[in-house]
């Protein structure tokens, strides 16, 4: 069962109007699917190692879409010690995910209601 589909926005990195269409598009199949709950977005860290132009796009694109959002999880907090991640996980499946306890600021996990 896959629970998070992984859209990958970094390679290579999307202008951020590009950037958004793929979230409106991921986040339509998301919520018509069966058995997806959310999605993995690799957004790359930048330059400066904290995020970058395409993790503010994110980050700016799920605030604008947050009636459809249950829970916006930092790659740097999904971990099995971190609440929202835990809530998602007994909700959705205890899925298996090498970035899970990464702490990698690449990745931007959005839970959709």
């Amino acid at each position: 069962m896959h629970v998070l589909h992984t859209l990958d926005i970094a390679h290579p990195p999307l202008h951020g109007g590009v950037a958004e269409r793929e979230l409106d598009d991921a986040l339509r199949m998301v919520r018509g699917s069966g058995n997806l709950r959310g999605l993995k977005i690799i957004h790359g860290y930048g330059k400066s190692g904290s995020g970058g132009v395409l993790k503010d796009v994110v980050l700016n694109w799920a605030y604008r879409n947050k009636r459809w959002i249950k829970s916006v999880i930092p790659g740097e907090q999904y971990s099995v010690h971190d609440r929202q991640t835990q809530e998602m996980r007994v909700h959705a499946g205890q899925i298996s995910d090498p970035d899970l306890e990464a702490g990698n600021p690449g990745i931007t996990i959005i839970w959709v209601k």
